[in-house]
């Protein structure tokens, strides 16, 4: 059996106005992730750290921003695209842990439905993901809700 881990980071400005989608959840605030797709910095972290293991470059490869193709569309669909990437490599998903920085909203109350939405996506159970938050204690663009951070670890196994 082979075993690998993988890193993944996307970061988002945050705008007013704008939807704010995470873990393919659209939360209720008055600012939103800016970006091509949805913007959604969960699910393209969880994407980078997939990819990654499975030594398949980066989001940004094979999704690119300047491809109409993938303009508003939700992550979650980039997310499923990758998971079939890496299972035509011969790997499966053993666990993802990802965590959020931004100051608001209050990740926690929507824990849950995102956890089931990746779990959904990427097709593994729903105890396989695990997603938690923090803030930045108001310090930097993280701090003043500039924007928006995302890290995730991933393990995969052939």
């Amino acid at each position: 059996m082979k075993i690998k881990v993988g890193f993944g980071f996307d970061v988002h400005q945050l705008k007013e106005g704008h939807p704010f989608v995470l873990g393919g959840v659209l939360l209720d605030h008055h600012k939103g992730a800016f970006g091509h797709s949805d913007a959604d910095v969960l699910a393209h972290a969880i994407c980078d750290a997939l990819l990654g293991a499975a030594n398949l470059r980066d989001i940004g490869h094979h999704f690119k921003n300047t491809d109409e193709r993938w303009k508003g569309i939700s992550s979650l669909i980039l997310l499923t695209e990758c998971v079939k990437m890496i299972s035509e490599k011969g790997y499966a998903i053993n666990n993802v842990d990802a965590m959020l920085c931004l100051e608001a909203p209050k990740i926690n109350p929507h824990v849950p439905k995102m956890k089931l939405q990746i779990s959904r996506a990427m097709g593994i159970d729903v105890d396989d993901i695990s997603i938690k938050a923090t803030t930045n204690e108001t310090m930097g663009f993280i701090g003043r809700e500039e924007g928006v951070v995302a890290y995730a670890v991933c393990l995969i196994q052939k």
